[in-house]
Formats: structure tokens, sequence, C-alpha cells
């Protein structure tokens, strides 16, 4: 018998198993997944970066 994998729901902590039984893994509902999803949309988080300078910091509207 194979042992059951669980992981920790990122956004509230619960116990989620790792498989076809959790489809919003690794969250535990699609409220949480929302909510993750909301962050990373409202620039909450973020991945680091090695640079100091963003791809956007010459962007302008106007035509060059």
């Amino acid at each position: 018998m194979s042992e059951v994998l669980t992981v920790e729901c990122p956004t509230c902590g619960n116990t989620v198993i790792w498989g076809e039984i959790s489809p919003y893994r690794p969250f535990c509902s699609k409220r949480c997944q929302l909510i993750d999803l909301g962050e990373w949309a409202n620039e909450e988080k973020t991945i680091p970066s090695q640079s100091d300078s963003s791809e956007n910091d010459d962007w302008s509207e106007e035509p060059k």
C-alpha cells in the first residue's frame, strides 16, 4: 500500500491530501485558491529578483 502524501494549504494551513481527491491542491478549497490569486494580483506577493532595476523602469506610453 502506498503512503498518502499530505501538504499544508499555503493560505490557511489546513492539511491537504496531494492527489485526485483534492482538486484545488495545494490549496484546501477554491476560496483559499482565490485568496492567493488575489494576493498575487494586488502585488502583495512577489518573486524576489537579483537585480535592482525592473524591465518596466523605462516603459512609456509615448512611442520612441
